[in-house]
């Protein structure tokens, strides 16, 4: 049986009547199924042959250049709610006129970068996404200006970022809605490559589909690829996160945890009488500042040669 969370440092917060005439919550408890879903959820436990699997893995890009032939710019609505999500978009600034780095990991066609240019004036990007065929969307974009941002393809996995960014200069990186479609043991691949491009004691924003959201219910016998991962009818593919997993993901790649919870969405359609719950995790996540070791300068007239072993004894005790 599943329960709620309850606790005194689990309590949710509320928000109601969002923009878009959603219901909104945040806090640490997991969505409540209904005894009909926790039956459907049970009763789906045949996984995807392990051939189709690796034919899905192989085919990952190409499925979704194809997603972009068929739907060009239009899927997805544009990301004005993204500031207003992550505040640290504009409290990151170490002073008001401060030009801000940020990386856009998995851009799409460009529904986040955008409008994230449209309303700051004062930042650069650097945006990346699988989709070669994304990424030509991007380029021929209007509002696309080299001056202000560096759009190029890669496989997070394995092309190394280094090739585009600078070590230690991204003041801020988007991960959102992109980790989920990346098969969960590779997932680790991504966010050391993040690492390396991000200046110590900056954030990785994170924001993706959450354990129970309503798109996990809907899936139909035989989608499913192992544990909360599940595969599309068009071959693209969807990992529903917990609190849990995601802490653990980052926090093994040296990351320090500073914000992850659910946000329960319930988006109401009143002409169809249609309550739609939605589940998404949104998370930040820090890189430490760099540790380091401050050797005392000796006081007596020795040499520092005879002073080193003496200190470094007590360091060591």
């Amino acid at each position: 049986m599943l329960h709620e969370n309850t606790s005194a440092d689990c309590l949710d917060t509320v928000t109601t009547g969002t923009e878009d005439g959603a219901f909104q919550r945040k806090g640490h408890s997991t969505r409540i199924l209904s005894p009909e879903e926790v039956e459907r959820l049970a009763k789906d436990q045949v996984l995807v042959s392990e051939f189709k699997q690796l034919k899905l893995e192989k085919e990952a890009q190409k499925n979704w250049d194809l997603f972009y032939k068929r739907n060009s710019t239009n899927f997805f609505k544009d990301r004005h709610w993204t500031t207003r999500e992550f505040e640290e978009l504009k409290a990151c600034r170490e002073f008001a006129d401060q030009k801000l780095t940020i990386l856009e990991a998995g851009c799409g066609v460009g529904n986040c970068l955008f409008p994230l240019l449209e309303e700051d004036r004062n930042i650069f990007v650097y945006a990346c996404d699988f989709s070669p065929r994304a990424v030509e969307y991007v380029k021929k974009n209007s509002l696309y200006s080299t001056e202000r941002c560096k759009v190029f393809q890669c496989d997070l996995t394995k092309d190394d970022l280094l090739e585009n960014i600078p070590a230690d200069s991204v003041d801020v990186v988007t991960l959102i809605f992109v980790l989920s479609a990346v098969h969960p043991d590779k997932m680790h691949l991504v966010l050391k490559n993040i690492y390396k491009v991000l200046k110590p004691g900056k954030c990785v924003l994170f924001r993706d589909y959450g354990l129970y959201d309503h798109a996990m219910l809907r899936f139909k016998s035989g989608s499913k690829l192992g544990e909360n991962f599940y595969v599309r009818q068009d071959g693209t593919r969807a990992y529903f996160f917990t609190e849990e997993f995601l802490s653990q993901l980052f926090k093994a790649e040296g990351y320090e945890q500073v914000v992850n919870e659910y946000v329960h969405r319930e988006t109401v359609n009143r002409k169809e009488d249609l309550r739609v719950p939605r589940v998404f995790l949104q998370s930040k996540f820090q890189k430490p500042f760099s540790k380091v070791l401050v050797f005392a300068v000796p006081t007596t007239k020795r040499r520092c040669t005879d002073a080193l072993p003496q200190a470094l004894t007590d360091l060591t005790a």
